[in-house]
């Protein structure tokens, strides 16, 4: 199975292009556990809820990927957790810290800020997108994860995802995340 995590700042167009993902390759996607949850308990969250929301992003990617065909998208990540935890509380748990390192994906997308901002009730920072784009890519450098940029317009972004994926899909398994890497 291979799993494609799609990271980034708020409002770049994670869901809608893990959504045309997941259709376009006719199998399954996490979506972003954070919201579901936020938007019942309340956008105020603790350190505590961020590892709920962690667990619970774990179990939708499980769950996804048992269901999945080939690959699997996953609306967001644990690398999202940890940069959110450190903003908000200086701190990211151990145990979310060892996750990261043992949950890989084979491919990485870092969706750009190039979108116009969205408003939402859910959203925290508009002003601060460049400077959490730049920290999601300095910790993905940092991990040798395989990850590319995405960026442009909607169709943009779905035609350079597709690209990547089917470059990962048509690689043999020792090859695949050398190939990607290269990007």
């Amino acid at each position: 199975m291979i799993r494609v995590s799609l990271t980034g700042p708020e409002s770049t167009g994670k869901t809608t292009l893990s959504q045309q993902l997941a259709a376009h390759y006719r199998t399954t996607w996490a979506p972003e556990y954070a919201r579901a949850y936020l938007e019942k308990n309340g956008p105020q969250y603790t350190l505590a809820d961020l590892e709920q929301i962690a667990r619970g992003q774990l179990a939708a990617e499980e769950e996804a990927a048992a269901q999945a065909s080939r690959v699997v998208f996953c609306d967001t990540d644990l690398l999202v957790i940890k940069i959110w935890s450190e903003h908000a509380f200086g701190y990211c748990p151990e145990w979310i810290l060892q996750e990261l390192q043992r949950h890989r994906y084979d491919l990485v997308l870092l969706l750009n800020v190039d979108l116009p901002w969205e408003p939402d009730p859910l959203r925290e920072h508009p002003n601060l997108r460049q400077h959490f784009h730049q920290m999601y890519r300095r910790e993905l450098q940092e991990s040798i994860s395989p990850f590319a940029d995405i960026s442009g317009t909607p169709a943009q972004r779905l035609e350079q995802a597709c690209f990547l994926v089917d470059e990962l899909l048509a690689a043999p398994a020792p090859q695949a995340a050398y190939s990607i890497a290269k990007v």
